[in-house]
């Protein structure tokens, strides 16, 4: 009889994660279209999330998602030609802050700038006039 146990299973390899909070964005027909990020290397990917709390904390509040199982984001993903799925990734970048724009800098001080008089038929410059 050949059976596995889950002492048999590799420690590296991860086992099916169960249903993914899964980032999407509202498509042009008001349908949801799954995002796509990239890994540190540059290969795109599928992304899932194991709870809300871990989505909102790589992608903010106002992240729309879907929940599906991972087989089904890996069925939707591969025909579009993306093979990798993260789950829970942790290079993610922190949302970004939305700020007032920063005041804009003092005008440079009139500096009276005298030439050479006989270039400028005696009429001495002024700078940032």
């Amino acid at each position: 009889m050949d059976s596995t146990t889950p002492d048999d299973a590799d420690p590296d390899e991860r086992g099916p994660a169960g249903p993914l909070y899964v980032p999407v964005r509202l498509g042009s027909a008001g349908g949801r279209q799954l995002c796509f990020m990239r890994t540190p290397l540059g290969a795109r990917t599928a992304v899932g999330f194991t709870g809300v709390r871990r989505l909102r904390a790589a992608l903010g509040a106002r992240q729309p998602y879907i929940r599906i199982a991972e087989p089904c984001l890996r069925a939707l993903s591969e025909p579009l030609g993306v093979v990798l799925v993260t789950i829970d990734p942790q290079l993610a970048a922190p949302p970004v802050a939305h700020r007032a724009p920063a005041p804009a800098p003092a005008a440079p001080a009139r500096a009276t700038v005298r030439p050479c008089l006989r270039h400028t038929g005696g009429i001495p410059l002024t700078v940032g006039a």
